[in-house]
């Protein structure tokens, strides 16, 4: 089969849900069905874009996370304090794993929470390139890691070099910033972190950025947490853009941006970090963002799908219109909440089941117009789409994987995924 026509499922777009057919022609969104489609029927279900975290390092998933007894005031302090953490070890085994299983995991936890597009920030590693990665990846970008200058300075020698082997590049702080920032490539984004911190360092960090040359419509600013509102008019007058990763703020400094104005300027996307700092996955980062109540359940979806795309230039991802991607999450609609129709005080945007869902309770993710993942009643569409599969366990709910994703080195690294046998 080189096609899949989904039927009687609410198919979230981007300018509104509709109750309408979904058609997959190979890997892109069809307007019509192709003749040798597959059907599959999803009455009492909700389809949704695949999610785009704007900000992971896939590498350091399987780290343990640094543990403070009191928020760091910026990254920098942070990174010290990671010095002592590499006695640890269980952190010590965690970075001899090699670093293509480490990479693959990365993606693996992305994939297993919805997310089919990820933009990594680190150095770029061969294993990234793996044919059947588990995500789709920003390829085309600038990055730097951080300005870092002057607490780079203050870093003992060791504990740059243990951090440099964290991070997988020669200066856990580089490549330089401007050399950097010159060499991205036409219309790609530049991506930088930036004001991670509440202290006096991290507030001026915007303006370095800009005396340097380096703040333009292309640039991405990851955190953003010493932001002041003047910096954040600055921001949207150059048409730059930051990603929000609150749950990684929150764990290391005790606090986050807040998000209103530059959501309503079109200029934020929302990021894990790693589970290094992070929370668990972007579906955990949508459900603590719901509840902080910032921004609402439909927001929050339009930085993990149109916004996210906008701002890391990639058209072809993001929404479910034809002509693009054919990445999709399938959720059931949650019994007694109308989605659409019905009473219209009773009726919920269907983002709200979204914020609300776990990992384990997607029926199904799909990538390039197949299924990646899924619960066992949908076996028959694995098959029509010529997906071998392995039978897992995801946080004790059995599921389909595809086969070719199925490392099993990567899955003994993956918390609460399980090979069980066929």
């Amino acid at each position: 089969m080189t096609g899949a026509s989904l039927r009687g499922a609410l198919v979230v777009q981007a300018d509104g849900p509709v109750r309408a057919p979904l058609y997959f022609g190979g890997d892109r969104i069809s307007a019509a069905p192709a003749e040798d489609a597959a059907t599959v029927d999803l009455p009492g279900h909700l389809v949704f874009p695949g999610l785009i975290n704007a900000h992971d390092h896939l590498h350091l998933n399987a780290v343990p996370p640094l543990r403070a007894p009191a928020p760091f005031p910026n990254s920098y302090a942070w990174a010290e304090g990671f010095g002592a953490h590499f006695r640890d070890p269980a952190v010590a085994a965690a970075l001899a794993r090699p670093m293509a299983i480490r990479c693959w995991q990365g993606g693996l936890k992305n994939l297993l929470a919805g997310t089919t597009t990820v933009a990594h920030h680190d150095p770029w590693d061969a294993a990234l390139d793996a044919p059947n990665f588990p995500v789709r990846l920003l390829r085309r970008f600038g990055w730097c890691h951080s300005l870092g200058q002057a607490p780079r300075e203050g870093l003992p020698g060791k504990v740059l070099d243990r951090l440099a082997g964290l991070f997988g590049a020669p200066d856990p702080f580089g490549p330089p910033v401007v050399e950097s920032f010159r060499a991205t490539p036409a219309g790609a984004p530049f991506l930088i972190h930036l004001a991670e911190g509440t202290d006096a360092i991290a507030r001026g960090e915007l303006a370095r950025l800009e005396a340097l040359g380096c703040l333009a419509a292309n640039t991405l600013l990851v955190h953003g947490v010493g932001l002041s509102r003047k910096d954040t008019d600055r921001v949207i007058a150059r048409g730059a853009g930051v990603v929000w990763c609150p749950s990684s703020n929150l764990a290391l400094l005790g606090a986050t941006l807040a998000p209103r104005r530059l959501f309503e300027a079109g200029r934020l996307a929302l990021g894990t970090d790693s589970r290094l700092s992070g929370g668990r996955d972007l579906l955990d980062e949508l459900g603590g963002a719901t509840a902080r109540g910032d921004l609402e359940p439909a927001e929050l979806l339009r930085l993990v799908t149109v916004d996210a795309a906008r701002l890391l230039v990639m058209p072809e991802v993001g929404s479910l219109a034809p002509g693009k991607r054919a990445d999709a999450v399938i959720v059931r609609e949650e019994r007694g909440r109308q989605s659409d129709g019905g009473d219209p005080g009773q009726r919920h945007h269907p983002a709200e089941r979204l914020a609300g869902c776990r990992r384990a309770d997607l029926r199904a993710v799909v990538r390039d117009g197949r299924p990646a993942i899924g619960d066992p009643d949908l076996a028959g569409w694995f098959a029509a789409a010529g997906v071998e599969v392995v039978s897992v366990t995801l946080d004790g709910r059995p599921k389909l994987l595809a086969r070719v994703l199925a490392r099993p080195e990567a899955i003994a690294l993956e918390p609460g995924l399980e090979l069980r046998p066929d």
